[in-house]
């Protein structure tokens, strides 16, 4: 998925099971958090959403190697506007899961490594969606400027992490550091992408209101917090 197999082997890939069990337990608060509001049957409906989407943003959506890893569409803030933290969470993990199963297993050694380099940027967009989104404000209400904030974010979170794994593995070689370098200028171009497609999914949800206004969404989708 993110990790090229090889980058980090060896006793360093002991640290990427330590960062697992952090973003796991973030996870868990999260969806914990989800359910204390929502319930649990709604929660593991939008979870099983998100986990059907993930799955099909890694493997039908363009993908392409660059430099140390390769540049997805993963849309994260898209699915924290649309099902909430708690199952963003599960789908980013579970999607992940699944696609290594089924059609990388080669990817699987560097589970760990990709998984917290999904979660943690959106446990971090996650708290700056609550500075920069007014409580009276809908999702469906939010600007070019808020969702730009939260791709930015997470997209930046993700090269962040990515660089850091590389580097960790390789050493600052001016190969592997050039190498990094083609891979953050490469995926930052999905902020470009991301935040269109964020107001694109949100003003399709406002004019099916009918439809996206249930269980199957986050209730902030529609109704101030």
């Amino acid at each position: 998925m993110h990790i090229e197999p090889g980058l980090v082997d060896g006793v360093k890939i002991v640290l990427s099971y330590a960062t697992a069990l952090g973003a796991f337990g973030g996870a868990t608060k999260m969806s914990y958090d989800t359910i204390r509001v929502s319930g649990a049957a709604p929660y593991a409906l939008r979870s099983v959403i998100a986990t059907a989407l993930v799955f099909c943003f890694f493997e039908v959506l363009p993908h392409h190697p660059v430099g140390v890893s390769e540049v997805h569409l993963i849309l994260g803030s898209t699915l924290l506007l649309l099902f909430g933290a708690g199952p963003a969470a599960v789908g980013l993990s579970l999607g992940l899961l699944l696609q290594g199963l089924f059609f990388a297993p080669f990817d699987l050694p560097q589970y760990g490594m990709n998984v917290t380099t999904l979660l943690v940027p959106l446990f971090a967009i996650n708290q700056i969606a609550k500075r920069i989104i007014p409580e009276q404000t809908p999702y469906v209400d939010v600007t070019y400027r808020q969702t730009f904030a939260l791709s930015t974010a997470y997209q930046g979170g993700i090269v962040l992490w990515v660089g850091f794994w590389a580097l960790y593995g390789q050493g600052f070689t001016a190969a592997n550091v050039a190498n990094v370098a083609t891979f953050g200028v490469a995926y930052m171009s999905v902020v470009l992408v991301e935040p269109l497609l964020d107001l694109a999914v949100l003003g399709t949800a406002k004019s099916w209101r009918k439809f996206t206004d249930g269980p199957a969404f986050v209730g902030r989708l529609h109704r101030a917090a």
